[in-house]
């Protein structure tokens, strides 16, 4: 039998990764199906350092489903990562079906012949592909207008960039020396792991002899 695993995600801590729980849940109970199992995490999607994404995998049988609200939702990867991806994927056989790609739905507890599975199978790999390399593409694009803007702001003397927030930086420092682990640090203030990133580097800078 297989199982159906939602996965939820959002880039920044500061954003709800949550938002989208509503729409799979009616998604799924219009199907009469039941979701098994959600795996949420603020990470971005551009990164195959996505622990929660990687436990759904592992934690996956061979067919389950992997349920997203979109495809940029599971990448925003560069051509070898999302290759690295599928192909962890299509060792499980895992389909995604996604919201925004209604040709994948047929997938989510529907019994087909062996013939017309494998065309729907070969036809959402196509679009999905399609669908990644747009991803990418938006995630791209909207870095470099973001870099643009802030090359412009620093040459009219106006950038200041983000402002640190040190309250939490100074919790996961602590948590560090605890030996707490990222996932848990990440669980527990609600940082990214590329936020911990930023800590561990700045206490080795300020480390560092003059």
């Amino acid at each position: 039998m297989s199982f159906i695993r939602a996965y939820l995600r959002a880039s920044t801590a500061d954003q709800d990764a949550e938002r989208a729980r509503e729409q799979l849940e009616s998604f799924a109970a219009a199907r009469s199906l039941k979701i098994a199992a959600w795996y949420v995490e603020n990470e971005s999607g551009a990164t195959l350092d996505r622990p929660e994404l990687f436990r759904l995998i592992n934690d996956a049988s061979t067919g389950d489903v992997l349920l997203v609200e979109q495809v940029d939702r599971l990448s925003r990867l560069n051509e070898a990562d999302w290759d690295t991806l599928k192909q962890r994927l299509s060792g499980k056989r895992i389909r995604v079906v996604a919201l925004d790609l209604p040709t994948s739905w047929g997938a989510a507890g529907a019994t087909l012949d062996e013939t017309t599975q494998a065309l729907l199978d070969a036809v959402n790999r196509m679009l999905l592909d399609v669908l990644a390399v747009v991803a990418r593409k938006d995630y791209t694009d909207r870095r470099r207008r973001q870099q643009q803007g802030i090359n412009k702001a620093k040459q009219e003397g106006r950038y200041k960039g983000r402002p640190a927030d040190l309250e939490r930086h100074a919790t996961i420092a602590t948590l560090l020396d605890k030996g707490v682990s990222w996932t848990e640090i990440c669980k527990a203030t609600g940082a990214s792991r590329s936020t911990i990133l930023r800590v561990v580097n700045a206490r080795k800078e300020d480390a560092q002899p003059a």
